[in-house]
């Protein structure tokens, strides 16, 4: 697939997604949203791939919302809940990959651009990043998930202050939050995640996969049967040679080498 809106490279064993239109701050209208899907679907489909970066193109914003013009010319309730639920099917594609996801964050994260920023697994922002869901006040609320996961990264009283004011915070403040899992100057936003990715990257992919799980999928259920699904998880990561290859590697004091099986 040719992409007009998408920038890909492969760099050893990570997939960076770079959104492309640093002359609307990189909003999302549907075709690159499309783009973005197909991507995401390539990056992690490839076997070689280990870890998936997404960030935006330029210095001043990530993404920073949805196309106004597309929202403002929806034509029926059921047009809007379509865009909304493909929104939603793709960010949780994004938040259930096997694959660790890092969101690189650069300028202006706003409505569906902070929505999917929070799909990714950790966030790391540059210093002059702006977050918000702002949608109140063009007559709307969040369509792509922003509802649900900003209260279960921040807490219920701050998500409502946000979403029902449309406040625009600080990369700090969002680190404050625990929006965001670091925050780093400007220049240094790509060096800190390609940095990260790589140290992910040698990790055995199938325990990272089974911790991803857990922790997501936990999450949604009591502990109990949370603690199930870790029992189970752990098990399949106790299958792989990478945990004979990783037992054998601390006892003969020598650094492992992971295959991913």
């Amino acid at each position: 697939m040719d992409y007009r809106n998408i920038l890909t490279e492969k760099k050893d064993s990570l997939f960076i997604i770079t959104i492309n239109r640093p002359e609307t701050l990189n909003a999302l209208n549907e075709d690159t949203v499309g783009e973005l899907e197909h991507a995401f679907d390539q990056g992690s489909a490839d076997p070689g791939v280990r870890v998936i970066i997404i960030t935006g193109q330029g210095n001043k914003a990530f993404v920073a919302g949805a196309d106004i013009n597309e929202i403002s010319t929806l034509p029926s309730v059921k047009a809007a809940q379509d865009k909304s639920t493909r929104g939603i099917d793709i960010l949780f594609k994004i938040e259930h990959c096997d694959k660790p996801v890092i969101m690189a964050i650069n300028g202006y994260a706003l409505g569906g651009g902070c929505e999917l920023a929070m799909a990714g697994d950790i966030r790391i922002a540059s210093d002059n990043a702006k977050f918000g869901l702002p949608e109140i006040n063009l007559g709307i609320i969040p369509g792509y998930g922003g509802t649900q996961r900003l209260p279960r990264l921040v807490g219920k009283g701050m998500a409502k202050m946000m979403i029902f004011s449309g406040m625009i915070i600080d990369a700090q403040r969002a680190f404050q939050i625990g929006l965001v899992e670091k925050v780093v100057p400007a220049g240094q936003l790509m060096e800190e995640a390609i940095s990260l990715a790589n140290l992910l990257a040698q990790k055995p992919p199938v325990a990272l996969a089974m911790a991803k799980r857990s922790i997501n999928d936990g999450l949604e259920v009591d502990l109990r049967r949370g603690c199930a699904m870790e029992s189970s998880n752990f098990a399949v990561a106790c299958s792989t040679e990478d945990r004979r290859e990783g037992t054998r590697a601390f006892l003969e004091k020598r650094k492992p080498r992971f295959k991913g099986f």
